[in-house]
């Protein structure tokens, strides 16, 4: 079980922020990562699209026999957890429990902000679980769909980016929020843009970094990690891999094998 590798997913590049967290917690670990590419964004999909898609990519993941399937995407944490941790047969992490309890211990003020997709916001899952840990605490959510895209195709960096980004964040700083979780994969990408805009006064939670944290107190817990020999990454992509593979080289930092084409049968499962 040890020597199994971690399966992580995400509806395109944005759980690549959180496979880098990785490598860098879990230096041994073998990882297989998936991107839905296909089918970017979940964010404005409905809960049983995005719970349909899901189970897919996970299905494929235990069946490439890993060892634990690690959600790296906040919508699909935020709708589809229940029915992958019905349906696998193997442990599921999401990333919205630990970047809420990791937003709850720095706050303040007990003002926290969220930004997410569409998807994330509306379901409230991040604003439940604030409240599980801080019962009094005020959370404000912002949609931010236009993040997703400027992620996927590197335009982070670019002046349209930050034109966006000042508008989202204008009722966020309003909130007078100290504490902003980035609520989505894709958003540690715009990391430093949204932190430059904010001020040094507001406290980013990455949920790259709090799950990367979780999933290797986990494994430890269950004595389930690797402690030696060095990692691998096996890459999938169910759409444009060559693209994919660039992007991933990009984020990583490092060379990468060429991302494997992965067509998956969405219509044939059931949520």
């Amino acid at each position: 079980m040890k020597k199994q590798p971690i399966g992580v997913f995400d509806s395109g590049v944005g759980g690549l922020t959180i496979l880098k967290a990785l490598r860098r917690e879990l230096p041994h670990e073998n990882l297989i990562y998936f991107g839905d590419t296909a089918n970017v964004p979940y964010g404005g999909k409905s809960k049983a699209a995005v719970t349909r898609l899901s189970l897919a990519v996970a299905r494929f993941l235990e069946d490439s026999g890993v060892k634990l399937v690690v959600v790296a995407c906040n919508t699909a944490s935020a709708q589809a957890l229940p029915a992958l941790r019905k349906h696998l047969h193997v442990p599921v992490v999401g990333v919205i429990e630990p970047g809420a309890a990791c937003a709850v211990s720095v706050t303040r003020s007990r003002k926290i902000a969220v930004l997410g997709t569409q998807g994330t916001v509306e379901s409230n899952a991040y604003v439940k679980e604030i409240h599980k840990h801080l019962a009094d605490a005020t959370v404000f959510q912002q949609a931010c769909p236009l993040f997703v895209p400027l992620a996927e195709e590197g335009f982070a960096e670019k002046p349209a980016a930050e034109l966006v980004a000042r508008e989202y964040l204008v009722p966020v700083q309003q909130s007078k929020a100290d504490t902003v979780i980035l609520g989505c994969t894709h958003y540690p990408i715009l990391k430093n843009l949204i932190a430059r805009i904010l001020g040094p006064h507001v406290q980013l939670v990455d949920s790259a970094d709090t799950l990367a944290r979780s999933v290797r107190q986990f494994l430890y817990a269950k004595k389930m990690a690797v402690s030696s020999g060095k990692g691998t990454v096996k890459l999938y992509a169910s759409d444009a891999p060559d693209k994919f593979t660039r992007s991933a080289q990009k984020l990583l930092g490092e060379k990468t094998p060429r991302a494997l084409l992965k067509k998956l049968h969405y219509e044939d499962l059931h949520g």
